[in-house]
């Protein structure tokens, strides 16, 4: 395995890409989240990426035009679908063994995924997908609250935890915190954003096959559970978890989930 640092072609833009190469005929497809670069938060893309390639399947990265290393103006993820499609197209030119690729991305690089319909991909993987209406990485005021479903869950755990109740029973509670958490579960759920239903639109045109993963502590995870079929077959979830899977053990069930997705 080794990984190569390249540019590609995105109509007239130069766009900066990394191949993590691998004999497999599966490959995936990193799509970056917010503004991220390639490589992600703490390099966190550029080791998932070493992971899945060391499995013997190849893996391609990329800035999307107006990030990182490469040319042109920011245009945000609801209007990626070209760079997203120029990347696939450099993908299988510089890994031609592959028969199938697969597309993975965590917060709007999902979101974007979704948007696209696929674009061209033969599955996907969506991670913790973003529904709100408002960009990534702006105030929301109370729509970056968990939804009060999300909320009343987790009441209903803590009050089967033999712990949670001593500390309760100990005065080692903030009751006004308590009170106040008590009062948002009984908030109606807000209905679908226009966002999620786009969303739902899109990936309505893709015949690949799709799985959702949510890190159960992550709120863009919460929402995007609010405005979906909860009991979507296609969704694993990760207990615990935060957005960016942090933790050795989330990390872990992240490839994991990654390479059951290749394998298929």
């Amino acid at each position: 395995m080794s990984r190569l640092h390249f540019q590609f072609g995105c109509g007239r833009l130069k766009l900066a890409g990394s191949l993590d190469t691998a004999p497999g005929t599966s490959g995936l497809l990193i799509v970056s989240g917010g503004n991220e670069i390639r490589s992600g938060a703490f390099s966190g893309q550029a080791k998932l990426a070493a992971a899945i390639a060391a499995k013997g399947f190849p893996v391609f990265r990329f800035d999307r035009r107006g990030v990182g290393d490469s040319e042109g103006e920011n245009r945000g993820f609801t209007k990626s679908a070209r760079d997203i499609e120029a990347a696939l197209e450099a993908f299988r030119a510089m890994a031609p063994q592959m028969k199938r690729v697969l597309a993975f991305g965590n917060c709007d690089a999902a979101s974007a995924l979704m948007l696209s319909g696929g674009i061209g991909f033969d599955g996907l993987v969506l991670s913790n997908p973003w529904t709100m209406d408002d960009q990534p990485g702006k105030e929301a005021g109370d729509t970056s609250l968990p939804p009060p479903a999300s909320i009343r869950a987790r009441y209903a755990a803590k009050l089967k935890n033999p712990r949670e109740l001593a500390r309760l029973a100990k005065g080692e509670v903030n009751l006004g915190k308590l009170a106040r958490g008590i009062a948002r579960t009984f908030r109606k759920d807000t209905a679908p954003t226009k966002l999620a239903d786009t969303m739902r639109s899109g990936l309505a045109q893709f015949e690949g096959s799709v799985r959702f993963l949510l890190a159960e502590a992550d709120r863009t995870a919460q929402v995007f559970n609010a405005n979906w079929d909860s009991t979507d077959p296609r969704i694993a979830r990760c207990a615990g978890a935060g957005h960016a899977y942090a933790k050795p053990e989330e990390r872990q069930w992240l490839e994991e989930q990654i390479l059951a997705a290749l394998r298929t």
